[in-house]
């Protein structure tokens, strides 16, 4: 009896404190982990919109050099201007798209490197992308100053096309600026220093605007001139960053002077350069794509005319997505190089959560402002109207537009270009431009049917990037990241 009383816990026994302690301690615990989570959260909150908010303005800043420069050629008259759109837009599919795509290997590579604080193997990296852009933009440049015989060749306006070719032949020096451009705004946002990007994309345009004004009017240089300040422009923006880099003290471990190893492993480089080039050029391309269909439709100068402004608006608020876009591979590339799985686990979901609501808000906007948003651009009341239709499209177009900028931000950061590259080639080219040919000649939809088919495109990508970044395991990713970041590593006292 003594011994079974014994063994009968009382309400004081130590047992029933244990488990009051141990429930109490459970329940602070979780509190503590869920105020840890919490924390975390706006950290990478922070950390995203710290990011994403210069990047936004430097893609602004960039894509108002070519509009402010057409702008001006406007006033010149409409042979000029018409000249000065058509010679901007071969310049991007045949050149600048092309070299944005090779140089954005190094969201992977720089910002691994920063991860795994292997510092110094940053400016190697980026020497070695300086010189395999600069070796592609030779044949670019061919490829420009023959501008007027190749449009004609593809059946333009012998008028036109010769106004674009002289247009094209004075923007050659831009194209191997761009190149370097596109390598030193990848060096420092790799490593999150993106105001002094924003600084110098800010003086440049002011300039730009002044250098614009004399060249254009005061110079009798007329559209040469737009494009020679786009040159001139371009190439003071690289130099600006190239003096940064060279004399700021936060560059002083990542900038550790030329050296001969950036001519060695251009192969490991090209791996990454190609499929990221490919994974641009025909996301690009299939919107340039667009506008050249619908010269095909029945009234082509008013189908051409509101596409061209859809084009121009869906270019414009992408800019948003897209600095979005540079935030997340930079905070997925330097987590997986500092082997922090989770941390890039959480980023990626922050930012999806960010595009959702960016997404929804503009597309709000573009809607309220339907009706009188083609005044910007025209008078015509059937222009302006037709505008109207096709802004509820553009919403949301820019939604999923804006999902699947943010899920290729992080195929870069852990290069996947590889994949982004097939999945583009898919979503456009097997479904998009296809569903856009059924809806605006099969169909007789018109211009909206063409965009209908770039948002079927959208669609896939979106879904065939999210299964692939939901299955994602993130343990893995880390570890190929250490591999490739040890893997090309170059020992600190062989850089001069």
């Amino acid at each position: 009896m003594e011994r079974k009383e014994k063994q009968k816990p009382s309400l004081s026994s130590p047992l029933i404190q244990v488990c009051e302690e141990d429930g109490l301690g459970n329940g602070r615990d979780r509190i503590h982990e869920k105020g840890i989570r919490r924390k975390e959260i706006l950290e990478e909150v922070k950390k995203q919109l710290w990011l994403a908010g210069p990047l936004i303005s430097v893609s602004l800043l960039q894509f108002c050099l070519q509009m402010i420069s057409v702008m001006f050629v406007g006033h010149l008259g409409e042979l000029s201007l018409s000249g000065a759109s058509m010679a901007t837009s071969f310049a991007s599919v045949t050149g600048f798209s092309l070299l944005t795509g090779m140089a954005s290997a190094l969201d992977t590579l720089s910002g691994q490197s920063y991860g795994a604080k292997q510092y110094h193997m940053m400016g190697i990296h980026m020497q070695r992308a300086m010189v395999v852009v600069l070796l592609v933009s030779i044949p670019l440049a061919v490829i420009w100053a023959n501008t007027e015989p190749i449009l004609v060749t593809l059946g333009q306006d012998s008028d036109i096309a010769a106004e674009a070719g002289k247009y094209a032949r004075f923007m050659v020096p831009s194209i191997f600026a761009h190149g370097l451009l596109q390598c030193l705004d990848r060096f420092l946002q790799t490593q999150n220093i993106v105001f002094p990007m924003m600084v110098s994309s800010g003086i440049t345009t002011l300039l730009h605007i002044l250098v614009c004004w004399v060249l254009v009017f005061k110079s009798g240089l007329g559209s040469r001139g737009a494009a020679l300040a786009n040159s001139f422009s371009y190439w003071i923006n690289v130099l600006l960053l190239a003096l940064y880099v060279k004399f700021s003290s936060l560059c002083s471990k990542t900038w550790t002077g030329f050296s001969k190893e950036a001519l060695h492993n251009v192969v490991t480089f090209l791996k990454l350069a190609i499929p990221s080039a490919v994974m641009v050029c025909l996301e690009m391309w299939s919107f340039e794509m667009m506008v050249l269909l619908s010269g095909l439709l029945p009234n082509p100068a008013l189908e051409t005319s509101v596409l061209s402004i859809s084009l121009n608006t869906a270019s414009t608020v992408w800019m948003i997505p897209f600095g979005l876009s540079g935030a997340i591979s930079t905070r997925v590339s330097n987590e997986l190089g500092a082997r922090r799985p989770e941390a890039t686990h959480l980023a990626v979901w922050v930012v999806l959560f960010m595009a959702i609501t960016e997404g929804l808000l503009v597309g709000l906007v573009l809607i309220l402002i339907r009706n009188v948003w083609g005044y910007a651009y025209s008078n015509e009341i059937e222009v302006v109207k037709y505008v109207a239709v096709m802004m509820p499209i553009l919403a949301v177009s820019n939604f999923l537009d804006g999902l699947q900028c943010v899920l290729s931000g992080t195929c870069r950061g852990c290069g996947w270009q590889k994949i982004g590259a097939f999945v583009n080639l898919g979503s456009y080219y097997l479904v998009g431009i296809p569903s856009a040919v059924l809806f605006a000649f099969v169909l007789h939809i018109g211009g909206k049917g063409l965009w209908l088919g770039i948002i079927c495109a959208l669609i896939v990508q979106v879904l065939s990037l999210f299964t692939i970044t939901i299955k994602t395991n993130w343990e893995h990713e880390a570890k190929k990241a250490t591999e490739r970041v040890y893997g090309s590593i170059v020992p600190v006292e062989v850089v001069s």
